[in-house]
């Protein structure tokens, strides 16, 4: 087996499941649609367990269709994902109006997701993969990058009431709950979520609803149902469960006592 694929721990042992004695996630991704190829499936799972979870859009993909211009495409990919959105049990999504294709990594980026932090207080982060390569090998898009890592510093920045102080001034305070970060579409993955029976359909559902922005895709068409049912089922071994959605978690806070008690 080629290591660089190897979706399991590494010795043949199948990853272990995310942890789910959380109640609140936000999602921050760069894009509409980011959230539907697999993640929207875990969200499924989470929001019929009674989790809130909520959606937070660098951009509204506006730049993601050829052929129509930003303008057009901007307010119809913000519908597409809140109808997505609703799919999978989402009432809640922002977008924060960066430019879509040209995100540029800094303290204005960071200091977004650190106020949407601090307002909704998660428990637990989803995030775009921060790495160049991403799933299969593939070479990870520029925004998915600059977004994912802004994210995974902004967990952090948001417990520290001396980065972007002036966050206090908007009645919002340091949150320190954030447990993890789990990036989404990484090569090398560390837990899983069993996606298997209704999360994936519904996760099926969700992706569909981009109907606009998936019918360009690809000379032969695209079709949400086979290509998830595919990668959900390629994943789930893994896991060792039939379909999965595969995350890279960085933890910031340590499960259990630390290591050298």
């Amino acid at each position: 087996m080629d290591p660089t694929n190897d979706k399991t721990g590494g010795d043949g042992a199948t990853l272990p499941a995310l942890p789910e004695d959380w109640e609140r996630c936000l999602v921050v991704v760069a894009h509409p649609d980011d959230i539907e190829y697999g993640t929207a499936g875990a969200v499924a799972r989470w929001t019929a367990q009674g989790k809130e979870v909520k959606y937070l859009l660098a951009t509204r993909g506006e730049a993601g269709i050829d052929g129509m211009h930003p303008e057009q495409a901007g307010p119809l990919r913000e519908n597409e994902e809140r109808a997505g959105a609703r799919e999978v049990g989402v009432d809640d999504v922002e977008f924060l109006d960066h430019r879509d294709g040209v995100i540029e990594y800094g303290l204005p980026l960071r200091r977004d997701i650190v106020r949407a932090m601090r307002r909704h207080r998660p428990e637990i982060v989803v995030a775009n993969v921060p790495t160049v390569r991403m799933v299969l090998g593939m070479t990870n898009q520029a925004d998915h990058r600059v977004v994912g890592l802004a994210t995974l510093d902004a967990a952090r920045d948001t417990g520290n009431r001396w980065v972007f102080p002036e966050l206090a001034d908007e009645g919002l305070e340091p949150w320190t709950g954030i447990r993890m970060v789990c990036c989404a579409g990484a090569q090398q993955p560390t837990h899983g979520v069993d996606v298997t029976g209704e999360p994936l359909q519904r996760g099926i559902a969700s992706l569909a609803a981009h109907a606009e922005y998936t019918k360009g895709l690809g000379a032969q068409g695209f079709e949400p149902g086979p290509f998830l049912t595919w990668a959900s089922k390629m994943a789930g071994p893994a896991l060792g469960v039939e379909s999965a959605v595969l995350f890279d978690v960085h933890q910031l806070i340590p499960d259990g006592p630390p290591p050298w008690v």
